[in-house]
């Protein structure tokens, strides 16, 4: 048996929380975790809307049941098999919404947020994309450790990190604690940590101490 592959068009949704206007100064990328679809994602950045900002939420090009064959569906960005064609298609898939709403603004900043399983997106996307940004927040989840050190190395020079976690988070363990101190001198990045009471989840005061 003989594998090949086949290049074709594909079309993919995303959400954005607001027109981009002459007053939009600012895109915030908000990256989603295993299982939640975008629309649903993007509330919990409410907080940050206001007339010179716009929330923009991609979603896993992968959806499925979350139990069984019917009911709540969920997105993923990738899994084990074909894993690195599933990497290829989501860099490609943001730098094209990146590029269509940048497109003659050099004047609009671009963040992006990566929460959970989207936190190894989003610095996928950052480090191999050439995209221009100013800030990289991993919320709940950890550079991959499979990175392009040397590349991510370079664009993530001079750029703002912050890595934020809840104190009751079961997902990151004192050895994932450990792997991403170790993944940032990697990297030779020092991110801003940020813990807040709580769990696996997305809360108000990080966004706005960061974003406000």
């Amino acid at each position: 048996m003989k594998q090949e592959c086949i290049n074709f068009g594909f079309e993919a949704r995303y959400f954005q929380s607001a027109e981009i206007t002459a007053d939009t100064k600012q895109l915030i990328f908000v990256i989603h975790g295993y299982g939640q679809q975008a629309k649903y994602f993007m509330r919990k950045f409410d907080a940050l809307q206001n007339n010179e900002t716009c929330i923009i939420a991609p979603e896993g090009l992968s959806r499925f049941y979350l139990a069984g064959f019917s009911g709540r569906v969920g997105a993923t960005w990738m899994t084990k098999e074909e894993r690195l064609t599933d990497i290829k298609n989501y860099i490609n898939y943001l730098t094209t919404i990146y590029q269509k709403l940048t497109s003659g603004r050099q004047d609009i900043k671009t963040s992006i947020i990566g929460f959970s399983q989207g936190a190894a997106t989003a610095s996928r996307w950052a480090a191999m994309s050439l995209i221009s940004f100013d800030k990289l927040i991993l919320w709940a989840g950890i550079f991959p450790p499979d990175m392009d050190f040397e590349k991510a190395s370079h664009q993530f020079s001079n750029k703002m990190i912050y890595y934020v976690y809840g104190t009751d988070d079961p997902f990151l363990t004192k050895e994932r604690m450990d792997e991403m101190k170790e993944l940032s001198k990697k990297l030779g990045v020092s991110p801003k940590v940020i813990s807040f009471k709580g769990g696996h989840d997305i809360v108000t005061p990080p966004l706005k101490d960061i974003f406000l």
